[in-house]
C-alpha cells in the first residue's frame, strides 16, 4: 500500500478502536506506521483524514447494502424484504467495524458540510434503491423513494443503531417483516 492508503487504513482502524472525536494524530500515526507528517503531506490536516476515513467506510457500507438488496430481488415484497434484512443483518455481524465507523459519518455530518453533502447524497441512492428492491421494480419515482425507501431505510438505521448499542439484540428478519404486516393491518 502507498503511504496514503496506510494512512486511510489507520485512520478508520482508530475510528473502530477510538472513534472519531478520541483519534489523535499520534494515534493515526501509530496505527498506520507512518510518521506524523505524512498526515499533513497527504491530506493537509488530521481532520481532512479522519473525514475522508469516514466518508470511505460509509460507501463501504453502502457497498454491503448494496449487495444486500442484489440477493433480494426474488419473490413477493415481503419476501424481498425478509432476504434484504436476513443478508443485511448478517453483514452487521461480521462488518462491525465498518458499520461503527459509518455510524460515526452520520454524526459528523451535522459540523461538516462536505460529509453532510455526501451522506445525504448515499442516503437519497438508498433510499432509491431500497424501495424498488421492496416493489421488485428497476426504477421507482421520487415519492416512492422518499417514502417507502425513507421507511425501510429508517428501519434498517435503527436496528444497525440497536445492535450496536446491544450487540446481543438479533431478531430474526421474519419476524421484523411479521411485525410490520402487524403495524400495516
Amino acid at each position: 500500500m502507498s503511504q496514503r492508503e496506510d494512512l486511510l487504513a489507520g485512520a478508520k482502524r482508530c475510528l473502530t478502536e477510538k472513534g472519531y472525536g478520541r483519534t489523535t494524530a499520534r494515534d493515526i500515526a501509530a496505527a498506520s506506521g507512518t510518521h506524523l507528517g505524512a498526515i499533513g503531506y497527504h491530506f493537509g490536516s488530521k481532520d481532512n483524514l479522519m473525514n475522508t476515513a469516514v466518508l470511505e467506510a460509509t460507501s463501504e457500507w453502502g457497498d454491503r447494502m448494496e449487495a444486500a438488496v442484489r440477493a433480494a430481488q426474488a419473490g413477493d415484497p415481503a419476501r424481498r424484504l425478509e432476504v434484504f434484512l436476513t443478508e443485511l443483518f448478517a453483514a452487521v455481524h461480521q462488518e462491525r467495524d465498518l458499520l461503527v465507523a459509518s455510524i460515526q459519518a452520520y454524526s459528523q455530518a451535522h459540523f461538516d458540510e462536505s460529509i453532510r453533502t455526501r451522506v445525504a447524497a448515499g442516503f437519497a441512492e438508498a433510499r432509491t434503491a431500497l424501495a424498488a428492491m421492496v416493489l421488485g421494480t428497476a426504477e421507482v419515482d421520487e415519492a416512492t423513494a422518499d417514502e417507502l425507501g425513507s421507511v425501510v431505510y429508517a428501519l434498517v438505521t435503527g436496528y444497525l443503531v440497536q445492535s450496536l448499542a446491544d450487540p446481543g439484540f438479533s431478531p430474526p428478519p421474519d419476524r421484523l417483516v411479521t411485525a410490520l404486516h402487524r403495524l400495516a393491518s
